[in-house]
């Protein structure tokens, strides 16, 4: 009994120390850091918009099939899939090895898929690939909201998933320019498109620059019991922090809640009557946010080349002017990240969305579609900075992982079908079909979230999930 008593209180002096530090030079140094492994990421997930040009240009993509899924859609269902099987299947992988292995080690997966998928000649080989690559993205996209959200103090929180999505997102414009000067033509006898993929693996080169920069998660490290090296990073975090203030204290640590301290939790307790709730609410609302999301993000130069009736060139060119907005959103929304309770953020953006969608839908001539292309994207990003956020504060850290990555897992099997049905909507009933289906999903999100969302701005981590 003395010993746990003893375990509690180190534990509540660590987390203490963590959550008092300032947001100084040295912490946001962390954040980029975690972003910038982020940001190939995103640059691997949107680049399939804009290479499903040039797979059908070269014929690729003409008479392949799995199922029910053929030509680009069964590109676009293969990224999806494998998705899903990193956030379901392999979410649990942060909380048992560490954040900062996995990491590492997602990201290096992805980088080297990406390369080899590149140099296929099938359409069956490169969205075998690409499906074995979105395995190593969903363990990724699991592991920063995980790992960011238990390195940075309670205070910032917002602000810095906010910035850690400014970042990452600023690869979608960098996609988006690649894919408008390249896609078209063949550099050197090389497909355009090929060109876009192997620039996106090239984060691995990144990767253990990164690796030594950012230490593993004290909170991690206390649940594994292994206090002495939290205690070491914390001290070693503290005394960059110091540096940074150039001779001011640090704020004196208070009380700080602990949970219960366990290696590894278990996928069944996220649907015990403490988290029950949460669980179902954000299976419910990631289901349905792909559809607002990916249904704009995935399908951007398809929806303008069929609005506007252009040609693939000036389709990837107004693409690539509205992808220009991805940063902004998640820029933007640092001056309110930490004022405004987090499900009120994506509450708002969702309706944004869905008024937006709709009056995008409406538009033939072209400086109408990239201005309301435009709002949809800034709305999409504020969406998904905000959700990132309070996915990752809603479950204590023995568990958080795996429960971000099953309830994030909806998400990824409903952009399969969402492909599916979005090229069904497309074909059937144009843009207005595609936005009138995208309108009903984001009613669906805010009923979700402004029913059983709970509050989590400037709680501890260890508050929230209790």
């Amino acid at each position: 009994m003395g010993t746990e008593q003893s375990d509690g209180a180190r534990a509540a002096a660590i987390l203490a120390r963590l959550d008092r530090l300032p947001g100084t030079r040295h912490v946001w140094k962390l954040i980029a850091l975690l972003s910038l492994g982020g940001m190939f990421e995103l640059y691997d997930l949107f680049m399939t918009a804009y290479v499903v040009p040039g797979l059908m240009k070269a014929g690729l993509l003409a008479n392949v099939s799995v199922s029910i899924f053929a030509g680009p859609a069964l590109f676009v269902a293969a990224t999806f899939t494998g998705l899903f099987i990193g956030t379901f299947v392999f979410g649990y992988a942060a909380d048992k090895y560490g954040r900062r292995a996995i990491f590492t080690y997602s990201m290096l997966w992805y980088c080297a898929a990406t390369f080899v998928m590149a140099f296929q000649h099938t359409g069956l080989g490169v969205s075998l690939w690409r499906l074995i690559a979105g395995i190593g993205i969903g363990v990724e996209l699991v592991t920063i909201d995980t790992y960011l959200s238990e390195l940075v103090p309670k205070s910032m929180r917002g602000r810095a998933f906010a910035f850690n999505q400014g970042v990452m997102f600023s690869a979608v414009p960098v996609v988006a320019l690649v894919a408008y000067l390249l896609v078209p033509i063949s550099p050197w006898g090389i497909d355009g498109w090929r060109w876009v993929v192997m620039l996106g693996s090239v984060g691995a080169l990144f990767v253990w620059f990164i690796r030594r920069a950012v230490p593993e998660s004290p909170r991690w490290l206390i649940n594994q019991g292994r206090f002495d090296e939290a205690e070491a990073i914390t001290a070693s975090i503290e005394t960059k922090v110091l540096a940074d203030l150039s001779g001011a204290a640090l704020p004196i640590p208070g009380n700080h809640a602990v949970e219960k301290a366990e290696p590894t939790g278990r996928l069944g307790e996220i649907f015990e009557p403490r988290y029950r709730s949460r669980t179902i609410m954000l299976m419910v609302f990631q289901f349905f946010q792909t559809f607002g999301f990916y249904g704009f993000a995935a399908w951007v130069p398809t929806l303008i080349a069929q609005q506007a009736g252009i040609n693939l060139g000036a389709s990837l060119l107004y693409s690539f002017i509205i992808a220009i907005a991805n940063p902004f959103g998640p820029l933007l929304a640092i001056g309110f990240a930490d004022r405004c309770e987090r499900k009120w953020q994506l509450i708002g953006a969702a309706c944004c969305i869905g008024v937006f969608g709709m009056l995008f839908a409406f538009q033939s001539s072209m400086a109408p579609l990239i201005f309301f292309g435009v709002l949809i994207t800034l709305s999409n990003n504020v969406l998904s900075y905000s959700f990132h956020n309070y996915q990752s504060e809603l479950f204590p850290t023995r568990v958080r992982a795996r429960a971000v990555g099953f309830t994030y897992s909806l998400s990824r099997i409903s952009a399969v079908f969402a492909s599916f049905i979005i090229g069904f909507f497309l074909q059937t009933a144009g843009t207005k079909g595609v936005f009138s289906l995208i309108a009903v999903a984001m009613t669906i999100v805010v009923v979700s979230i402004g029913v059983w969302g709970p509050r989590t701005r400037d709680l501890e981590l260890e508050q929230v999930s209790q």
